[in-house]
């Protein structure tokens, strides 16, 4: 069959990997695409959120299956868009979408249906929120409602530093309309993991587990970014928090978007605080997690495509879905001072060490072609993953492989999965 993925990053560089395995895929395209991605799949120009553009070119193309990566044409409608012109594809509609597009939506879905998660308050006026917050407890937390590329979210540790958050977001827009509603949120404690998982509506099926690092530094110090790196799986999620989560998070989310008549197919990506009083949700994303798709995928035993056909035919249920028993570890490697700026256009040398060797993947996140020259195009460029028998094999073997990789300016963190020697 014919299958186009869009979006341009890491994820979809993974997601393209797997799709271009499978023996059901005739042709991969992606749009936009990056340099990465051209190795194994027709890059086509034209932006995710041209929604038009992309209808017109799945028809064009005859494309049997879209596989939507980003969370911008997912919240946008890109989905119902691409059905109403008769083509099949994977991700929630815009009504389920809104999950991962509204925190405001996302938690009060969860107090409605007893869904464990922090204690919140929503609010669209700034003066009001203020004076919430004169009366708080801190440290506080403040989410811009919107998407905010992973950015959205201020830890505040006082009254002075909540009052300039509420600025940042709301009066400020520093996240744009994002901010035009904001959540703040009790501040809980414990270890953050990641679980993936795929849904047809009705069945939900968990992926491997997984742990990202937000900060920017060592130390998990500096600014929030879109991802430093991840590992998987988390030996926090152990066997009782997996249960405690299928019976009251899981399928409960599933059940509950289906009731208020938003029923959701596609991936769920749910972020989880354990905290002493049990696993509460952070946050829900509509899609992949970035860079978390860059470890799990690589050990999922099945085919990416098999899976995605039968969440989109509501025959999930069917589905044995299978991990490989080891383990992954992946390094993102970002050009010197992101998030905030940094230099473009820089040659990338290296690369070809990973054709040598099995179980290390270079997923690419923001290059490009100039000539037969590879260069850097974004803050985060480079995704480094490897595999091992253990967290502690892949972690040596993700670092081993970052120094195989050389461009100028190039930054990475040093203790990505470092908690995994305190497991």
């Amino acid at each position: 069959m014919n299958v186009l993925v869009v979006g341009s990053g890491g994820r979809e560089h993974a997601i393209c990997y797997c799709a271009a395995k499978s023996e059901k895929t005739d042709k991969l395209y992606c749009t936009p695409g990056n340099a990465g991605i051209a190795e194994f799949a027709e890059c086509v120009p034209i932006g995710a959120m041209e929604f038009d553009k992309i209808a017109a070119f799945a028809k064009e193309k005859e494309i049997d299956l879209v596989i939507v990566g980003m969370d911008d044409p997912l919240v946008g409608g890109l989905v119902d868009e691409l059905e109403a012109a008769g083509v099949r594809t994977f991700g929630p509609r815009k009504n389920a979408a809104i999950l991962e597009g509204s925190k405001a939506f996302s938690k009060d879905l969860m107090k409605k249906y007893n869904i464990p998660t922090a204690a919140y308050e929503n609010f669209t006026d700034p003066e009001k929120a203020l004076h919430y917050l004169e009366t708080a407890k801190f440290p506080i937390v403040l989410k811009a409602d919107g998407l905010a590329l992973g950015k959205g979210v201020l830890i505040c540790n006082n009254l002075e530093e909540a009052r300039e958050g509420v600025k940042t977001i709301m009066l400020d827009k520093k996240f744009g309309s994002a901010g035009n509603e904001m959540v703040i949120e009790e501040f809980i404690t414990g270890r953050e993991v990641s679980v993936l998982s795929f849904v047809d509506g009705d069945t939900i099926k968990t992926m491997t587990s997984a742990q990202d690092h937000k900060r920017a530094g060592d130390g998990d110090t500096g600014l929030n970014t879109g991802g430093m790196g991840t590992f998987s799986p988390s030996p926090f999620y152990t066997k009782e928090v997996d249960e405690f989560c299928e019976k009251y998070i899981y399928q409960a989310t599933v059940d509950a978007m289906k009731a208020e008549g938003r029923p959701f197919k596609g991936v769920i990506f749910f972020g989880l605080m354990l905290t002493e009083e049990g696993p509460k949700v952070l946050e829900y994303n509509a899609r992949f997690g970035d860079p978390e798709a860059q470890v799990v995928l690589p050990r999922m035993k099945n085919d990416l495509i098999e899976v995605v056909e039968a969440c989109i035919d509501g025959t999930l249920d069917q589905v044995d879905l299978q991990f490989e028993d080891n383990a992954a570890v992946c390094v993102v490697l970002a050009s010197e001072g992101y998030p905030v700026s940094y230099e473009k256009g820089v040659p990338i040398h290296g690369l070809e060490e990973f054709d040598k060797h099995e179980g290390y993947y270079c997923f690419h996140a923001g290059t490009k072609l100039e000539g037969d020259q590879l260069v850097t195009s974004g803050g985060r460029v480079l995704g480094i993953t490897a595999k091992g028998a253990d967290l502690k094999e892949a972690r040596a073997n993700a670092y081993a492989a970052a120094e195989w990789v050389q461009f100028d300016n190039k930054y990475m963190r040093h203790d990505i999965g470092k908690a995994i020697d305190e497991a």
